[in-house]
């Protein structure tokens, strides 16, 4: 969320976050809701100055005078019984509609309402060329016995897969090349839970407006988590970080879930959209100073470029328009990988910069000079699977059916191929 204080001073810079993002918000309703909790706690802490004196007064008082002091007592109590409830009512509603105030984003993030605003500032690597017909990754992973979609249905539902012999390793080798690729970069290795309790998700940011995206475990006691950056994000929170312990950079490898609401229909086939997936996750929490951000930014892009590269996969880099970036976002560069059977790129990295849009949220502090600030925070993947296997199995493949893996990957694979599941 936004400083309430910042809010008031720039009605008009936050008006306008509004709108380029696209948020259902009503600023004016939500300062002037501010301004009604603001006139209620300032009369409530009045009568609750003046009970206290009361009562010190009653306490002095003579005989014939203390009757009226403690009249007086219940009346205020009787007066703040009725105020106290409705600034609790009246802080609730503004604390929602702050949970909606969007960040101020990048001056240089494309303005536009959706992903086709997206501006692609680069791109590595070129199509493979392929000198046979190529197959797609479910035909390759149905010729070679790396899986079993219809099983999978049976047991779990839509959307699930299994993985089977040489590509079930392969996963974990891929996951585990990733994971050393953060340690190298200095990130200290987490492995995180995947449910994780309500606030926690309020804190990311993923409530209050994407609940349906969320899988609700005993009635809402807890949440399957959709990423580790929920976990990792609240890990610190009401913490007020000595002088000296910012940035914290961790990485974390967890399985993630996703209802997919609202993708019906779209990438039902195969491994591009399912409901449970594993994912190395970077996170950065550090100080409050845009340079420092920026720098964090390109760290956490460089390592998953560094990525694809190793995984000698072709890729575009997209600078997120406004509206496709998300609520609190200050800015976000999107990777898309090629798939060859689609003949277009599709995304497997997002890089977040959220300024301290999260760090209010989840209470995030680090100390420093003597006075306490609210942290800067970033996220990007680092791999997720199975989509990789997507863009791994189709670009790297052989007319045999067998598929080559990269040589960078090779080590913790512990061959050049993937070959058929007997």
């Amino acid at each position: 969320m936004l400083d309430l204080k910042f809010i008031r001073e720039n009605p008009e810079i936050v008006r306008r976050a509004i709108e380029v993002k696209g948020v259902n918000l009503d600023l004016d309703e939500l300062l002037a809701l501010d301004a009604q909790v603001t006139q209620l706690r300032r009369r409530t802490e009045q009568l609750q100055a003046e009970r206290n004196a009361n009562a010190k007064a009653a306490s002095k008082a003579k005989p014939e005078e203390r009757a009226a002091l403690i009249e007086r007592g219940k009346e205020i109590g009787r007066q703040l019984a009725l105020l106290e409830p409705e600034l609790r009512e009246l802080e609730a509603r503004l604390k929602n509609l702050l949970y909606l105030t969007p960040t101020i984003p990048w001056e240089g993030a494309p303005v536009g309402p959706d992903d086709s605003f997206n501006v692609e500032t680069r791109v590595h690597g070129n199509p493979r060329i392929f000198l046979f017909e190529p197959l797609d990754h479910v035909a390759l992973i149905e010729k070679n016995g790396w899986g079993d979609f219809e099983r999978a249905a049976k047991v779990s539902g839509s959307r699930s897969y299994i993985l089977r012999g040489d590509l079930m390793i392969y996963e974990q080798a891929l996951l585990r090349f990733a994971l050393d690729r953060m340690i190298q970069a200095g990130f200290t290795p987490l492995s995180v839970p995947s449910l994780t309790k309500e606030e926690a998700l309020y804190g990311h940011g993923q409530f209050p407006t994407a609940r349906d995206q969320v899988y609700e475990v005993n009635g809402g006691e807890a949440y399957l988590a959709g990423t580790a950056e929920v976990l990792l994000n609240y890990l610190h929170a009401g913490e007020i970080l000595p002088e000296g312990e910012v940035p914290k950079t961790y990485c974390a490898l967890s399985p993630c879930f996703r209802s997919e609401a609202g993708s019906a229909g779209r990438d039902v086939r195969g491994l591009m959209r399912v409901h449970q997936f594993n994912k190395v996750e970077q996170y950065v929490l550090c100080r409050a100073d845009l340079e420092e951000s920026k720098k964090w930014f390109d760290t956490l892009l460089s390592i998953s470029e560094s990525i694809l590269q190793a995984l000698e996969l072709p890729y575009r880099v997209l600078e997120v328009s406004t509206g496709d970036m998300g609520l609190g976002k200050y800015r976000q560069v999107d990777l898309e990988t090629w798939v060859p059977s689609e003949n277009r790129y599709r995304e497997t990295h997002s890089c977040s910069a959220l300024l301290d849009w999260q760090a209010r949220r989840a209470n995030l502090r680090y100390r420093e000079a003597g006075k306490v600030r609210y942290a800067y925070t970033l996220n990007n993947t680092a791999l997720a699977t199975p989509r990789i296997l997507v863009m791994l199995l189709e670009n790297h493949q052989n007319e045999d059916g067998t598929v080559n893996v990269p040589k960078a990957v090779q080590p913790y694979f512990g061959k050049e191929k993937l070959e058929p599941t007997p």
